[in-house]
């Protein structure tokens, strides 16, 4: 069973969620059970290209190595033709189903680090006309047409939502951010150059709560979100953010190691007012989804 949130937590959560105050980031384990997850992905490849180091099951560090042994395209061109360019859909119509419970919110923007279309497709099909952009954090993609200089006039809404993808999308390889020096190159882009993320989206993560769903503390992924977007934000200014979280594997016995390693990490995120929900994406969003349908009613 997963360990959930306060009470306290859950109803501050589900108010800014109403006032549109609240801003979604899907990882990759959203997408468990449909996709791939990054350390299935690497040790396959480990294999493939005979790996010759440890952590094997770190994907960037193995698209790192196979970067070098051909060039930096491989493995981006390799994982999107494998595990993406002809991935089945999730069953929208599952209750707990991450994409879907979140398209259903009235929510105008949604951040994904992943980079299938999911999000897009499971917004369409809860009747919303969603837009597709890309952060821009290379020189390759600089040109990509931009949905909000196309139409400067636009601002997302609930019915007409943006999904943001911060490290690239599936009809573009040049746009992932996969190996260990893309990780690099992202961060000292995005740091030196503020306009690489529309205001629109700057505006969504300093004015919201933040709903990170499908990370782990141990994703590459999560630290560099976490630590150069959130805890960056001036403590003043800061709202109450979630992170879902699966609990840490114990050591040895596990109640004695489970619960302190818990309390570090949930110590640990409370410095920038994030608070743990201990569960997979699908426990978190199949409670999201039944609380959301309560509050609704009540209001």
């Amino acid at each position: 069973m997963p360990n959930t949130l306060e009470d306290r937590d859950w109803t501050i959560l589900l108010r800014r969620i109403k006032e549109g105050k609240c801003t979604p980031f899907l990882g990759a384990g959203a997408c468990w059970g449909v996709l791939p997850l990054g350390s299935d992905i690497a040790q396959q490849w480990a294999q493939q290209y005979e790996y010759p180091m440890a952590y094997n099951t770190d994907l960037p560090r193995v698209a790192q190595y196979v970067a070098v042994q051909f060039d930096p395209m491989v493995p981006k061109e390799q994982i999107l033709e494998q595990f993406f360019r002809n991935a089945a859909l999730p069953d929208f119509t599952a209750p707990d189903e991450p994409h879907s419970v979140l398209a259903h919110l009235p929510l105008p923007v949604y951040v994904t680090t992943n980079y299938d279309e999911f999000m897009v497709k499971a917004l369409v099909h809860c009747n919303k006309n969603p837009k597709r952009e890309l952060c821009r954090w290379n020189s390759a993609i600089r040109d990509h047409p931009s949905v909000f200089d196309s139409d400067p006039g636009y601002e997302p809404t609930p019915s007409n939502p943006v999904v943001f993808h911060l490290h690239g999308h599936s009809e573009r390889a040049d746009s992932l951010v996969l190996t260990e020096d893309d990780y690099l190159d992202f961060l000292v882009n995005v740091s030196s150059n503020q306009n690489l993320l529309p205001h629109q989206i700057q505006r969504a993560l300093t004015g919201s709560s933040l709903l990170f769903v499908g990370y782990s503390l141990a994703d590459i992924t999560f630290k560099v979100i976490f630590r150069g977007l959130v805890s960056a934000t001036e403590a003043s200014l800061r709202r109450v953010s979630i992170t879902v979280q699966l609990p840490p594997a114990p050591i040895n016995d596990p109640e004695s190691t489970q619960v302190p390693a818990q309390k570090y990490l949930e110590a640990y995120f409370e410095r920038s007012d994030m608070r743990v929900y201990w569960g997979t994406a699908q426990e978190f969003c199949g409670e999201l989804r039944r609380r959301w349908e309560e509050f609704f009613r009540d209001v």
